[in-house]
């Protein structure tokens, strides 16, 4: 029997699963585990899945937040046995759990890290953060002038042609020189059989062929060099390198909408809101740091004013005790 693991919390019509055929899957924030979840409540090594012998069990991997069944907390490193649609809490994210006759997911790292790319798109736009991809001129006859890539699986042109998406002023640009294209959360580069060539990281393309575009890569066309940015990319380092963000004691989150928990959590400890927790609210952690520094350089300038006011006040006594004694 395979293993099947859905993402149960965020928005979508459709869940993000993931299927398994191994003896252990890994649970966490980290580039290594197997089910990458982009949200700051799960730790980098969270929780694993483990077969033991026609059972799969839970272990939580000494995670900050805890792993839960239900309403049921799992001490750290003691297995669970868990059932075919039992759902299961990592921090503020939701799964379910299947054990099914299915096929396992073809390259299951590329598949979790396009779902992880995923989540963070679909939270990011929901916050109104343009995720398009951009390509910037660095250097040549047109510094400065960049391309949003919006598009998926859209095909776009640099070169001089007038029609081109990206048109550079280079004369050792052909007028269609390169073809770039967005597979999923991917860029490829594809020279088209330009005149003068194309290289990529310092490494010449070969025409006709397409090429990962990689984050950091130079895109030399002539004297023109093109950089590429990825805010999703970003938002995913920043995300999976960031420390644990501590849930507080009483915090609890509802099951998702329209799946019912194995056992009911208590109607105290219900938040007042309905369905699961958003993913990777990444503008607003940035903004509450930036309101805990404004709090912050205000205390200091009330301590600061206050000493001031002392030292006025000691000047004061001090200078009145001179004249006094004269």
């Amino acid at each position: 029997m395979a293993l099947t693991i859905v993402i149960r919390s965020g928005e979508g019509p459709t869940p993000a699963r993931i299927t398994f055929d191994a003896p252990r899957v890994v649970i966490g924030r980290g580039e290594g585990c197997e089910v990458r979840l982009p949200d700051p409540s799960v730790s980098h090594r969270h929780a694993s899945i483990r077969q033991r012998g026609t059972d799969y069990v839970l272990i939580d991997e000494g995670s900050s937040n805890g792993t839960f069944v239900g309403p049921v907390r799992l001490s750290a490193q003691a297995p669970r046995v868990i059932r075919h649609q039992e759902l299961i809490r990592v921090g503020r994210i939701w799964l379910e759990v299947r054990v099914e006759q299915a096929v396992p997911t073809t390259n299951p790292q590329a598949t979790t890290r396009e779902i992880a790319l995923g989540l963070i798109a679909a939270a990011l736009s929901a916050q109104g953060e343009d995720v398009s991809a951009r390509v910037r001129v660095e250097n040549g006859p047109d510094a400065g002038r960049e391309l949003a890539m919006k598009d998926v699986e859209r095909t776009y042109v640099v070169g001089r042609a007038p029609n081109a998406d990206l048109v550079l002023g280079d004369t050792d640009a052909s007028r269609r020189h390169v073809e770039l294209r967005r597979h999923g959360q991917h860029i490829s580069v594809r020279d088209l059989g330009s005149k003068n060539g194309s290289a990529l990281g310092e490494k010449k393309l070969e025409p006709n062929r397409d090429t990962p575009w990689v984050p950091g890569a130079k895109l030399e066309i002539g004297a023109t060099a093109l950089t590429l940015s990825d805010p999703l990319l970003d938002a995913l380092h920043e995300l999976e390198t960031s420390a644990d963000e501590p849930m507080r004691a009483d915090e609890s989150v509802d099951p998702p909408r329209g799946v019912e928990a194995p056992e009911p959590l208590p109607a105290s400890r219900k938040p007042e809101t309905a369905g699961a927790a958003p993913l990777v609210e990444v503008p607003k952690r940035a903004q509450e740091a930036k309101t805990r520094e404004r709090r912050s350089v205000g205390t200091v300038d009330v301590l600061v004013g206050l000493l001031a006011l002392v030292v006025l006040v000691l000047s004061l006594v001090g200078l009145a005790w001179v004249l006094r004694s004269r």
